[in-house]
């Protein structure tokens, strides 16, 4: 279970306030990006708290209520969309999203802990914890906001474009999302840099 060990020794070492960051939506076709970054408080425990992907949708929607309304608990959230997905690539994109999503908290952070590798050129000092939202609870919580998040914008585009099935795969290339495109073609929200996508405009 992820814990504040890594915030810990930070703010022993005079590092403060520090802030963990993740992302939810890089290996989709369609939609956009979603980044968080969330500082917790000294001594926060929550021991439901965990990396999104092991828990379940109703257990992010409640962790994600928790953690928004918590007075002590600052966070932000930044989305990167499908033209500049396409314009960037996915991954340069991501990082965008995490600086965003860093800059976009109230108190500016000392140090950010990113999930995964190191990004280069971040805005503000940091560095990747692999499997980190596993680690470290402030990166946890990002997860769940990053997550949380870009689901529900797939719910919404799912209203608009209710041919592909968002709201059931999210924009992964299921063999449902897959038969929906070969069957209508892609929409504003597919990313036409992602092959299966590419394959279909030749």
């Amino acid at each position: 279970m992820p814990d504040l060990r890594l915030e810990r020794e930070l703010i022993e070492s005079g590092t403060e306030p520090v802030a963990g960051i993740d992302e939810a939506g890089r290996g989709p076709l369609a939609g956009p990006v979603a980044a968080a970054a969330v500082i917790l408080p000294p001594g926060y425990r929550d021991d439901l708290l965990d990396d999104s992907k092991k828990l379940t949708a109703r257990r992010r929607e409640a962790l994600f209520e928790e953690i928004t309304t918590d007075p002590g608990i600052c966070w932000g959230l930044a989305f990167m969309e499908v033209p500049e997905i396409d314009g960037l690539n996915i991954l340069r994109a991501t990082h965008a999203a995490m600086g965003r999503a860093a800059l976009a908290l109230e108190s500016r952070p000392a140090f950010c802990l990113i999930d995964g590798l190191d990004v280069p050129r971040f805005p503000l000092a940091s560095r990747g914890v692999v499997k980190g939202d596993g680690i470290s609870l402030s990166i946890a919580a990002a997860s769940i906001i990053a997550k949380v998040s870009r689901d529900r914008r797939m719910q919404e585009l799912a209203e608009e474009f209710p041919v592909y099935g968002f709201e059931k795969h999210k924009g992964y290339g299921t063999k449902a999302h897959l038969e929906a495109l070969r069957r209508h073609g892609p929409c504003r929200e597919h990313r036409r840099s992602f092959a299966p996508v590419a394959a279909l405009l030749k």
